[in-house]
């Protein structure tokens, strides 16, 4: 049997010293954590990073949360007493609610289309009696129609009021609204419709059926 050789890790290393063994097992174990207090830079940047986030957010929370109350959402509250909508200019109503219905006749322009539609550039109906024209509007008007010194009787004005037969049940509001622009647009420089007036004449006439022409010419 042969003899165990001198290297063999069995064999008791009793000239081994107590600084070797710490080096060997520091050596074993490899670089310690704190390498002579040389951090990395990466971990402190991330620090930085989040810590500006987290104070971003409770700046933007407390900005915006309305004093953390449970009424600044709530889908079944109601208006403060004394709180009042805000008010639309009239003008850039009736504009909307022109450009998005009467222009199919009047046209943008205000212009019409000879002998089917008639113009309300200029005409004499526009620029005439308000009263007139709030019952064209919520009435309607049948039959021909002499605007500028031509004719026009192919196609009858649609009911916009709020009566019977409406097609449309425009609210007193939008219908003061598109006659004001109606008559201050296009060169037209005649005095705004108030809702007050259109409501006035619509409790007086009750409801009725299109105006025709001989009739509108017989009121002032």
């Amino acid at each position: 049997m042969s003899a165990p050789s001198p290297h063999d890790p069995r064999l008791e290393q009793a000239g081994a010293t107590d600084e070797s063994l710490l080096a060997a097992h520091e050596q074993a174990l490899g670089k310690k954590p704190d390498d002579k207090a040389h951090y990395k830079l990466l971990p402190l940047a991330l620090l930085f990073i989040f810590s500006g986030i987290i104070f971003y957010a409770g700046t933007y929370l407390n900005h915006y949360s309305g004093g953390y109350s449970a009424a600044v959402f709530d889908e079944n509250g109601h208006p403060a007493a004394g709180a009042a909508p805000a008010k639309i200019d009239p003008l850039v109503l009736g504009k909307k609610n022109y450009e998005l219905v009467c222009t199919t006749c009047h046209q943008a322009t205000g212009l019409g289309v000879p002998g089917v539609y008639p113009p309300l550039a200029g005409s004499e109906w526009v620029n005439g009696s308000e009263e007139r024209m709030i019952r064209i509007v919520v009435y309607g008007l049948k039959g021909p129609l002499h605007v500028k010194g031509a004719n026009f009787g192919a196609a009858a004005m649609p009911v916009f009021g709020k009566v019977a037969g409406s097609g449309y049940n425009w609210n007193d509001e939008k219908i003061a609204a598109v006659l004001s622009y109606v008559r201050q647009e296009w060169g037209n420089k005649s005095a705004p419709i108030t809702a007050d007036k259109v409501a006035a004449i619509r409790a007086k006439e009750g409801d009725r059926k299109e105006w025709a022409q001989d009739e509108l010419l017989k009121l002032p």
